[in-house]
């Protein structure tokens, strides 16, 4: 599978758990401390100056938003087939289908925006860029882990 369409569907899995855990606690996801977060972990990991941050991490929100975006219709029909009783082959098909739609066009996004990082990045940064991606979600994931562990449930519980 695409390890771009992994990291996305994990950062979208991460923040609904968190969202689902933090309305337990009566709080709401808050978007923008995510991504705050988010900007001083790559700024910090990453080591970027401020001109780098100035400039990297507005193109890199708007590549995390398209690719939000491509993946909403696949994410949708995921969501639907869960709540249908006897799913057709044909639909489980056509969500195989989208959400392969899904990586190929994610692959096109970061392509794409390779090209606009290396004006912004130098090359070792921007090889490690992908390294801090993963290693963000990484500690993402586990912090929510934590959380719900602290609220009582244990791991794999509902």
């Amino acid at each position: 599978m695409n390890k771009n369409f992994i990291v996305t569907f994990a950062v979208l899995m991460a923040m609904s758990s968190f969202g689902i855990h933090a309305q337990e606690n009566s709080e709401a996801f808050d978007i923008k401390s995510f991504f705050h977060k988010r900007k001083m972990f790559f700024t910090s990991e990453l080591n970027l100056t401020p001109r780098e941050v100035e400039e990297f991490i507005p193109i890199l929100e708007e590549l995390q938003q398209k690719k939000f975006e491509a993946g909403q219709r696949c994410r949708k029909l995921t969501r639907e087939i869960k709540h249908k009783t006897n799913p057709k082959d044909s639909e489980y098909l056509e969500i195989i289908d989208e959400c392969l739609k899904v990586g190929l066009k994610e692959a096109e996004l970061e392509k794409e925006y390779y090209e606009i990082f290396k004006k912004v990045l130098s090359p070792e940064k921007l090889y490690r860029y992908k390294e801090v991606e993963f290693k963000f979600v990484r500690e993402f994931l586990d912090k929510g882990s934590n959380a719900r562990d602290r609220g009582g449930h244990k791991r794999g519980e509902k």
